[in-house]
Formats: structure tokens, sequence, C-alpha cells
């Protein structure tokens, strides 16, 4: 088993909240993306355009 310095414990900790925290930022970012400007509009365009496909595959297999 191997054993870890509490230095090398805290690098981990501090790593991994580095990595939260740049989750965090990329989230804000596509939030704000979504909400403002052309966002909201294409992904509402591409919600549109997975259920016609959806809805189209289900009525082929129906008749």
């Amino acid at each position: 088993m191997k054993r870890t310095s509490r230095y090398e414990s805290g690098q981990a900790t501090t790593e991994y909240a580095l990595v939260l925290l740049g989750v965090g930022v990329i989230a804000l970012l596509v939030i704000a993306w979504a909400t403002e400007g052309g966002g909201a509009g294409r992904i509402g365009e591409l919600f549109d355009l997975v259920l016609d496909n959806v809805i189209s595959r289900t009525d082929v297999q129906e008749g």
C-alpha cells in the first residue's frame, strides 16, 4: 500500500478544487452564452430538430 505525505494529500485536494473551479467557470460561460445573444435561439432550434427527428422515426415504425 502506497503511503502519501500530508503535502501530497493537500496537493490532491488543491487539484480537485481547481478542477471544480474550472468546470464551474465553463458552466457559467455556457449558461451566459445560452441566455444572451443567439445561444437561446440555437438551443431551441437544436431541440426542435431532435424532437422532429424522433417523431419522424416513430411515425415510420408505426406505419
